[in-house]
Order: structure tokens, then sequence, then C-alpha cells
């Protein structure tokens, strides 16, 4: 169903780590730790200003995989995995985008479900890459009726 998409990267999207969207995000986790939002802590720290937090990357744009159709709804999230080489700084942009890794069936109980890879990369402007982030989605029976329809 989505093989032909194995390879195919979406166009490269500029984000701001911003200082109030990092705060609101250690806010909504629960992870109040002062690296985040404190900026006397940030400033005494060894990287001399704020971070943000290490899935903070999940709300960034990576841009559209084109011809890449994912239903809105009912598909389910299988793993998330962040590898950093820095942290992400606060005030920096970065350019995100991704990759379609793989692509695979499987048959269940409940019919055949696909497992689809994405690999997400977020570089600074220099082009030196900063994070990546290696999504799993299942996409369900149910769904592959409604997309093959």
């Amino acid at each position: 169903m989505y093989k032909d998409q194995i390879g195919k990267q979406s166009n490269k999207v500029r984000n701001t780590v911003e200082r109030g969207a990092v705060k609101k995000f250690a806010e909504a986790i629960g992870d109040l730790h002062p690296i985040y939002f404190d900026e006397e802590t940030g400033r005494i720290s060894r990287y001399k200003r704020n971070i943000a937090p290490p899935t903070f990357p999940r709300v960034f744009d990576y841009g559209e995989i084109e011809g890449l159709n994912l239903p809105p709804k009912g598909l389910i999230h299988g793993e998330q995995t962040y590898h950093y080489e820095r942290p992400l700084l606060i005030g920096e942009e970065i350019n995100c985008y991704s990759v379609v890794e793989s692509y695979v069936e499987k048959k269940g109980n409940q019919g055949t479900m696909g497992i689809l890879a994405v690999q997400s990369y977020g570089e600074d402007l220099a082009g030196n890459t900063i994070f990546t982030s290696k999504q799993t989605v299942i996409i369900t029976e149910a769904v592959r009726k409604v997309l093959t329809k």
C-alpha cells in the first residue's frame, strides 16, 4: 500500500525553538525542570541558555511528503525514538524534514496491518544534524479498507 513511498522526502521547513512554546510544552508533559524556562538556570548551565525537553521536536513542522496520504484518524502510534547530537537551544532556528524509511505488511487475527516507519531530522542552519526521530505508525485493517475504497 505504501511501498512506493519508501525513500520519499518532505521539503525542509524552518522551525524556531520558541521560549513560550517550550514552557507550555514542559508544563503539558509535567516536566518543570528550570533548564527549560528559567533564564538564570539556562545562563549558568553548560549550554549558556535554556534548552528544550527531549520530546519537544514532536511539535515541529516537518513538511509534506508528496503522495503519502495518511488518514487524519484511525492510525495507531506504535513507537517513537529520538537521538540527539546536542540539545535544542531556546531561540535557535532549525530545518526539519522527514523521509519514509520502510513499509511492511503483516497478517494478524484482525486482518492485514501496515507498519510504516518515518525518520525525521532536525538540522541547524549550516546543515548539521541536531536530532533524528523515528516514528512507527500502524495502519489497521479497518483503516486500510477505507483507504482502498
